[in-house]
């Protein structure tokens, strides 16, 4: 101990002050780690909190002398209004999942035909397990943790900064030599089980809401407005990616990760590299064995490839790497009674059943509720209602039925007759042809339309939803509330909501459960999206069969909202020129590209499209690169590649801003041709279009 400490800090000198402020703060990180990281103590809370205290009142003394990264940033500052928006240097990407051994073996072959490897090649893996947390993002620079953000939608997120540095598990400064200057660790936060019933129990003591599980528990600490309510929840933090980087420390996976322990990080022990899908395979089961063992919740094993130059290679497709699968554990299951089945009509007109089920625990959460899938679900599984039923959680996530228990029948069990009319507005609900078969669809819809209220409302549900216009304060309850009050019918009604709510008698501002601030707040987060990106545009109008990869792919090559229309009413015309090149998109079908012409073919939706574009402007979808030289460019390959795999050129050739399409037409710009090039290359010279060999092509991009 210093011998300052005997002295009074109000007799303290500011040269004295600054020392034994920084001999304070490695000391009390020491704890924190010894507590936070190796649950094992050496001094009392009573002798930790004493330094603490000691550390705030020469701090409070002498403020100009407060250390940017000390302990005193861990006990919370004044509460936030609201959390402000991070968007991510690097999307924080979400994993595709693998559910038996089959599609592990699968993923690896995958792997090897896109790089091209020889069956001798070693192709090497990391095995980890999932954690069941909440992503985070850990921007430093020069070393110091400068902002802290949760994943969000992938592309933005919450600004969490004051929350995440209360987590012990997380330094405010890097340790080491030679730290990147700019340097995003990604992890996830987490809370341990003897944690979790720790909180629950005070919770309950104080006559407050318990938490369902640790993953709820830990994202509901998180998201505290007041970080000091963060800082008195016993939150940790796993490291296990990074995200933009000025450089790395390692050219693996597993390298990488290592180097994130002598940075002060808490890195999973269980993390292993393995070089066969037997490897991969005997990890997940060893894993799984233990799982019950484990302090924390984990949901499967998550394989990544560990070179990172593959890595580079293999890249990206849709939301999620090429590189990396999480393989889940099977869902837990639970037995109770079906009390009844309720029918919610979805945004597409889709008529769901819906289980009534009575209260279970299913993996640590209370489900009342889980889905039937459809009427022919129900007939396959011979489902009566009064059964007794297994229930799991699909991924660990979505409740659904499994089936009957039909040896615990009684006789009493009654069959469901499933409606032909829609429940909310008593339209007829048909069963339509598939495409080009006698068979039926698998779902009743609605004919109703946008006449029908369940589908106005979640239409504009899905529009302001996370993927689509992601309107802060304006979730389903107030999207209901507002369309039963009639301030809002159609998209555009959200962008007049404050000159309609100045024309009534009954303001906003005045109905219970809003004032003047939380109103203010929704007025100016709706202007704030009065701009949006043309791929969100497109997803948030709730077209069929149109998600946010297809809606990617529609912005890539139309550019512009008023040209999309444009070409989607001339692609009316089945012998168009515009519906060709609709259907040449590579990744666009023949019932995706029906769907999306029979929408705007509906005057209603071009008059509801017409009245949106009054009120908001479309931001074009940038090109990965518009410095490359094929940026914005239409590409078609052809023929056999033999220096890289057709979905490897592919990918790249997209990852520079060109867009790839299935078909030669006069639209396109450039054709790849490998040997054994046929149709294409003969149509390509009849239109003189520009033909490259493969070399010709990697010169032309750089390699």
């Amino acid at each position: 101990m210093s011998a300052t400490r005997s002295v009074e800090v109000a007799f303290l000198s500011k040269a004295a002050a600054k020392k034994e402020l920084k001999e304070l703060a490695k000391e009390i990180a020491e704890h924190d780690k010894r507590y936070h990281q190796e649950d094992a103590p050496v001094i009392s809370d009573a002798d930790y909190d004493a330094l603490r205290r000691r550390y705030e009142e020469i701090e409070a003394r002498f403020p100009d002398l407060a250390l940017a990264d000390g302990p005193a940033q861990r006990v919370g500052a004044a509460p936030l209004e609201k959390f402000g928006k991070v968007k991510h240097a690097k999307p924080m990407l979400s994993l595709d999942n693998a559910f038996d051994d089959g599609d592990v073996e699968d993923f690896a072959d995958r792997i090897r035909r896109f790089l091209n490897l020889k069956p001798q090649e070693e192709l090497a893996f990391t095995a980890e397990p999932k954690i069941d947390g909440l992503s985070a993002s850990l921007r430093y620079e020069k070393g110091v943790l400068v902002t802290g953000a949760t994943r969000g939608d992938g592309q933005e997120g919450e600004d969490v900064t004051q929350n995440l540095m209360t987590i012990g598990d997380i330094p405010h400064r890097l340790e080491g030599k030679d730290i990147p200057d700019v340097f995003e660790v990604r992890g996830e936060v987490y809370m341990a089980h003897e944690d979790f019933f720790a909180l629950n129990t005070r919770q309950e003591k104080d006559g407050k809401p318990v938490f369902a599980n640790p993953r709820n528990a830990a994202a509901g600490s998180l998201r505290q407005l007041d970080s000091s309510v963060t800082a008195s929840r016993p939150l940790r933090f796993f490291a296990y990616a990074w995200g933009e980087v000025s450089s790395l420390p390692a050219d693996t996976q597993l390298g990488v990760i290592e180097a994130f322990q002598a940075m002060g990080f808490e890195i999973n022990p269980l993390m292993r590299r393995v070089t066969t899908v037997a490897d991969m395979i005997e990890v997940y089961k060893t894993i799984g064995e233990t799982r019950a063992n484990l302090s924390y919740d984990i949901d499967g094993v998550v394989y990544k490839v560990d070179r990172l130059d593959w890595q580079e290679r293999l890249g990206f497709v849709s939301r999620s790497p090429r590189w990396a699968i999480a393989h889940k554990f099977p869902p837990e299951q639970a037995m109770t009674v079906l009390e009844g089945i309720d029918i919610q009509v979805g945004r597409t007109g889709a008529l769901t059943p819906v289980a009534k089920l009575r209260p279970v625990t299913v993996g640590g959460v209370v489900v009342s509720n889980a889905t039937l899938h459809n009427e022919d679900e129900i007939a396959r599984k011979e489902i009566l209602i009064g059964d007794w039923v297994i229930v799991q959680r699909a991924g660990d996530v979505i409740p659904q039925v499994v089936g009957p228990v039909a040896s615990k029948r009684t006789g009493s069990e009654k069959k469901f007759k499933f409606p032909t009319t829609c429940p909310v507005c008593g339209s007829n609900a048909v069963r339509e042809h598939k495409e080009g078969s006698d068979k039926l669809d698998a779902v009743r819809r609605c004919e109703g339309g946008l006449t029908c209220p369940a589908q106005a409302v979640e239409r504009l549900k899905h529009f302001v939803s996370r993927e689509a216009f992601d309107i802060e304060g304006l979730g389903s309850k107030q999207v209901e509330a507002f369309y039963g009050e009639g301030r809002i019918k159609e998209p555009a009604d959200i962008f007049k909501l404050q000159r309609d709510d100045s024309e009534r008698d009954e303001k906003l501002a005045d109905k219970e459960g809003w004032g003047e601030t939380s109103v203010r707040n929704l007025f100016a987060a709706i202007d704030a999206r009065r701009e949006v990106n043309l791929d969100r545009l497109i997803f948030a109008l709730g077209i069929r069969h149109v998600g946010a990869t297809t809606g990617r792919l529609l912005a890539r090559t139309y550019g512009r909202m008023d040209n999309f229309v444009e070409q989607m009413e001339l692609a009316a015309d089945r012998g168009s020129e515009a519906w060709s090149d609709l259907n040449a998109i590579d990744g666009i079908g023949l019932i995706v590209a029906e769907a999306i012409v029979e929408f705007f073919a509906e005057g209603h939706n071009r008059e509801a499209v017409a009245a949106l574009m009054q009120e908001v402007k479309d931001v074009p979808l940038e090109a990965a690169d518009l410095s490359s030289p094929v940026a914005g460019k239409t590409v078609v390959f052809t023929g056999k590649l033999e220096l890289m795999s057709r979905s490897e050129a592919k990918a790249k050739a997209e990852s520079l801003g060109a867009k790839v399409a299935g078909s030669v037409s006069a639209k396109t710009d450039i054709l790849v041709a490998g040997p054994g090039a046929g149709s294409k290359l003969k149509k390509a010279t009849e239109l003189g279009i520009e033909t490259l060999t493969e070399d010709e092509w990697l010169k032309l991009i750089g390699g």
